[in-house]
């Protein structure tokens, strides 16, 4: 197959496998082998978790980047181009670049047909293989165990969380959930826990594995003071380190796990305390509290699980605020709207409840439903983003504020939505 734009080769890939989502390891196995692909010769980081992966990862990213190391990042899924999943060195790998992956990929796959994410993980693979790259970030799509990324034995292996999320495909519980996500996980190897709670279940499996598991409050911990922090590891330490630059408390969690998966690659990849002060100051990743200020000031935020939601809540309460706080919330119909909204609550004066596009979406109707059974005071309904957000427009003063958040989906199109009035600006 031969297409000759980057969207035409997307627009195949989502009919090409029956499923959507088809978790397992067995058709990109075969591919990756008639390729002739090989596990990368430079150290590998694969996070995953619930959430704080991208943030995970961007930490990871910059200060490895500052370090001067060359580095590749593949995440999932993109807010506006499709190029942002592949990074090398800070810039979006190109049409073109995907494209001939692409071409290489559909003449070895055979009789196997892959599916959308399958297409993306193989291609940031064959695109790294050439790239003389120093370190390679990988970011799971969904869970771990049985994730596209996992065909490759990364050198540390970070989870971040475990909550409640894609529970139709992961389980109905931490543990179960656990269990998925600790699958990438190596023999011999470090696995990095970067909450304080952890399910029994990514104990038993780094035991199952063999793998050496290290978790924050046990073999790494944190101080804050101020703002500035105190991070301990197995072997060094660093006094007053500047906090992330990104917002919100759950920041330090992710900072900490960088830290301790860093010190364990500290023989291949030695990164002096100047570059993870730099890393930390400069760090930067679109749509986690993201604020931009128009009219009013606007916060992009991709939380889409009560965990996520908690976090968010937390982030809202400790700005200073005068004006009121307006929603605009869009969720896939498989997420808990009702626990998004029991978390989000009291965080907001005005719910505008949004329609999104796609197969696992639900009305602004019953979005607005679910939203009320968790207690949400939602008075505005929007068939799309954009409309919502000319709706929470002409609601705004210049004091208020309004928050777009829910899916990745919802913040992308606020994101277009903003960027059509020319407010792209960040605020600090």
């Amino acid at each position: 197959m031969s297409f000759s734009t980057l969207p035409e080769w997307l627009a195949w890939q989502q009919t090409l496998h029956p499923s959507t989502i088809d978790l397992g390891l067995d058709r990109i196995r075969r591919t990756l082998v008639r390729l002739g692909w090989r596990q990368p010769s430079c150290p590998v980081i694969t996070v995953a978790g619930t959430n704080g992966k991208g943030s995970s990862v961007a930490l990871l990213n910059s200060i490895l980047r500052e370090a001067g190391y060359r580095v590749g990042t593949f995440t999932s899924p993109h807010l506006l181009r499709y190029n942002e999943r592949i990074v090398i060195a800070d810039r979006e790998v190109s049409d073109a670049s995907l494209m001939a992956a692409f071409e290489r990929i559909d003449a070895a796959r055979g009789e196997d047909t892959l599916t959308f994410f399958e297409f993306n993980a193989i291609a940031a693979f064959l695109i790294f293989e050439t790239a003389g790259l120093d370190a390679i970030v990988l970011e799971t799509g969904m869970g771990g165990r049985l994730d596209a990324v996992n065909v490759v034995d990364s050198d540390v292996a970070i989870v971040t969380s475990i909550a409640l999320d894609h529970c139709e495909w992961l389980g109905s519980d931490v543990e179960q959930i656990g269990r998925e996500k600790a699958g990438i996980f190596r023999a011999g190897r470090p696995a990095i826990f970067g909450s304080l709670s952890m399910p029994a279940s990514v104990q038993g499996t780094a035991d199952a594995i063999g793998a050496q598991l290290r978790r924050l409050g046990q073999h790494f911990r944190y101080q804050r003071d101020g703002d500035r922090w105190t991070w301990q590891g197995s072997r060094t330490s660093f006094q007053e380190l500047p906090s992330p630059a990104l917002v919100g408390d759950i920041q330090f969690d992710n900072a900490a796990g960088v830290l301790a998966a860093l010190e364990t690659l500290s023989d291949r990849l030695p990164v002096e305390r100047s570059a993870i002060e730099r890393g930390l100051q400069k760090v930067r990743i679109a749509g986690r509290f993201q604020r931009i200020r128009g009219r009013n000031e606007w916060i992009l935020d991709v939380a889409h699980n009560p965990a996520a939601a908690q976090t968010l809540a937390s982030q809202l309460a400790a700005r200073s605020r005068t004006g009121r706080t307006i929603a605009i919330c869009g969720i896939l119909g498989d997420k808990d709207a009702e626990g998004i909204a029991q978390a989000l609550r009291s965080s907001f004066d005005e719910w505008i409840a949004a329609g999104l596009s796609g197969d696992r979406t639900i009305s602004p109707e019953r979005l607005a439903e679910r939203l009320r059974a968790g207690g949400a005071s939602v008075s505005m309904m929007a068939p799309d983003v954009a409309t919502a957000c000319v709706k929470a427009a002409h609601l705004a003063s210049p004091v208020d504020t309004v928050v777009i958040f829910g899916s990745f989906l919802t913040v992308a199109a606020g994101m277009e939505w903003l960027q059509q009035q020319g407010w792209t600006s960040e605020r600090s």
